[in-house]
């Protein structure tokens, strides 16, 4: 039996989910409101449009009434004159027509495009301002959607609506203006008919709003599995666990589900369509049978039946057009209520009012770099509703989670001195990594003040504290670029000179120089067109073009080999001189090294020392010494000699 809210395969194979809280949410009341001031930034070219609008529905409704003195006055009483200035008139109107609706063409895509580059611009500054927990649980495909798909159809329906919401609106108040003119009685007959158009919207157009929103996410869904498998690191994690039959499958039913809620769409879409020509058809045999009675009994003029017959059809166009349109409307409102749902979440890290310059002190600078504190820190990672939303996860999937009261920290309180190495030192989730992570301020304690130079980071300019803070990962990130690229994102606009000694310092300028296209080789997507070791190798080198005064590192030499562990190590050391360190350490020669060892259990710090010590301790130091370091002691890859 499924777990309630989970996914299940439906008919024909299908994934479909029991859980719809996504699909049927409504859109948030005020959301038309907010689209406004994107409009107004294009006040020209939607003055532009609205004026090509009017000559346009002008021109749509003066051709029948002309017709009818094509015929009246013209043909009836055999004017040949009549006939022919006429004749031109109506070709006049046709190319003023033309002109403007030209013209609403180009204004419409200045201002759809428009609204897209603002749209999707908006959206990827306030996603970078979100906390790194955001990105642990976001979809990257649900992200992409929301920067193309919703966008563009928010640009789709904006476009359409301001073209044919005023053209629609002028056309039938000049079209009913004519038709009342030539005839009260088929004007009263046809108005008759028009509640019969609006009904089936209001049924239809509600499913359709929510078909639109499913859509939306399983296209979500489906490309958030593309960019996971088609990344090296899920096409390696299926070819080696023989997994590309299951994924087939899994795709497959996942694109099914997107099908069975497309083909919901065009037929409901296809429905609304055949309802209204039917209820036009209808309509139009009224209009003809009620105006052929009037005009045999001399009620109504010839010309006048014919231009009542073409108003008709020009009236029942832009009905046909408020229909669509409210349709359109509706499902415009879900792709701006996606958009807008993601600019409402509030990023957990922000830069307070007047927040203070911290002064960067480089290595070489007069003058030591800055210390790091830890004054009485409390942690606890943030739930999923303080840093996500359900729709940027896998729909269906997400459980609602327990206020989880575990810290991660508790009165954590330590010092790193200022251009000293520190390392960190304990068993797996004692909390190292968090440490790391709320120097930079990736995330903000709880409790506590974590400061720098004496300063509280939360006081600080992020930009400043970013420059400050040089942070290298395990996993070392590098963009699918050339390696200069690569190199440049640490400081835009670097010499040749200084990106190739940047290189000699971290020991990989011997491998860059012999590729063919040196540092305008492309490493590939995350880089893995390098070994681990020249991947580290190249951070390092990144880091040093960024020379920062205090350096958080977790040092990545345990899954390498001797070689690039030993290359990896000597760059450390340059790396490292000169600032404050503070290093995850894994190994045995950067413990030696270390100034001080704090040893992390359980959020807190059990144990302080430098390494004689610590093992003279006998603590938990000491047990993680003989379980995990003492058997490094001996191996090449020790460099505990050279760094001394």
């Amino acid at each position: 039996m499924a777990m309630m809210g989970g996914p299940v395969i439906g008919p024909g194979g299908a994934l479909r989910f029991d859980d719809d809280s996504i699909t049927r949410q409504q859109v948030k009341p005020g959301t038309a409101r907010r689209i406004v001031p994107y409009v107004l930034a294009y006040r020209g070219p939607v003055a532009l449009l609205l004026m090509t609008t009017v000559v346009d529905a002008v021109a749509t409704a003066a051709s029948p009434l002309i017709l009818k003195l094509i015929i009246d006055d013209g043909i009836v009483p055999r004017h040949t004159g009549t006939v022919v200035w006429l004749c031109l008139l109506v070709a006049a109107l046709a190319l003023v027509g033309a002109g403007a609706q030209y013209l609403q063409s180009w204004t419409s895509g200045r201002i759809g495009e428009g609204l897209v580059y603002d749209l999707r611009t908006k959206v990827f500054a306030h996603v970078q301002q979100q906390p790194l927990a955001f990105f642990t649980r976001a979809q990257t495909g649900s992200l992409v959607s929301r920067l193309n798909a919703d966008v563009i159809g928010a640009r789709q329906a904006v476009t359409s609506l301001l073209s044919q919401s005023v053209s629609t609106v002028l056309t039938l108040v000049l079209v009913l203006a004519s038709m009342f003119y030539l005839s009260w009685q088929i004007t009263v007959a046809a108005l008759l008919m028009i509640p019969f158009f609006l009904l089936p919207v209001r049924l239809i157009g509600r499913r359709l709003q929510r078909i639109t929103r499913e859509t939306m996410q399983l296209d979500a869904e489906m490309s958030s599995m593309m960019n996971e498998r088609f990344n090296v690191s899920g096409a390696l994690l299926s070819k080696l666990y023989g997994r590309a039959d299951n994924e087939v499958d899994l795709f497959a039913r996942r694109a099914g589900r997107v099908r069975d809620v497309a083909i919901g769409g065009v037929v409901y879409g296809r429905l609304l369509a055949v309802i209204v020509t039917v209820l036009t058809t209808f309509t139009t045999a009224l209009v003809y049978g009620l105006g052929g009675v009037l005009t045999i009994h001399g009620t109504l003029e010839l010309g006048s039946l014919v231009a009542m017959v073409t108003l008709l059809l020009r009236l029942y166009g832009p009905v046909n057009q408020l229909t669509s349109m409210q349709v359109t409307a509706m499902t415009a409102l879900v792709s701006f209520d996606r958009v807008f749902e993601l600019l409402d979440l509030k990023p957990l890290i922000a830069e307070l009012p007047g927040a203070r310059e911290l002064p960067v002190t480089r290595p070489g600078d007069a003058g030591p770099a800055p210390d790091v504190e830890f004054d009485r820190v409390d942690f606890r990672y943030p739930s999923a509703d303080e840093v996500s939303l359900a729709s940027l996860e896998a729909l269906g999937l997400r459980r609602p989670e327990r206020a989880d009261d575990s810290w991660t920290l508790e009165q954590l309180s330590f010092r790193v001195p200022a251009g000293k190495l520190t390392a960190l030192v304990g068993p797996s989730g004692a909390g190292k990594t968090t440490i790391t992570q709320l120097v930079p301020r990736l995330y903000d304690p709880n409790g506590g003040t974590v400061r720098i130079g004496g300063q509280d980071v939360r006081e600080l300019t992020l930009q400043s504290l970013r420059d400050t803070v040089g942070v290298v990962t395990q996993d070392a990130h590098l963009f699918h670029d050339t390696l200069r690229a690569n190199l440049d994102y640490a400081r835009p606009g670097a010499s040749e000179e200084e990106l190739i000694e940047a290189c000699r310092a971290a020991l990989i300028w011997d491998t860059v120089s012999a590729l063919p296209n040196g540092l305008d080789t492309v490493v590939g997507d995350r880089g893995y067109r390098l070994s681990g070791g020249e991947k580290q190798r190249i951070s390092l080198a990144r880091l040093l073009l960024k020379a920062p005064p205090i350096v958080v590192l977790d040092e990545a030499t345990a899954h390498l080999d001797s070689e690039s562990e030993a290359a990896v190590q000597r760059a450390l050391r340059t790396a490292l001189a000169g600032r404050t360190a503070l290093v995850i350490a894994h190994r045995l020669s950067t413990i030696r090294e270390a100034d001080q060892i704090l040893v992390i259990e359980a959020g807190r710090v059990c144990e302080s020392g430098t390494h004689d010590e610590l093992l003279a301790l006998g603590g938990l130091y000491a047990d993680l010494y003989h379980t995990q370091f003492a058997q490094q002691a001996d191996t090449p890859s020790d460099l505990s000699s050279e760094l001394h």
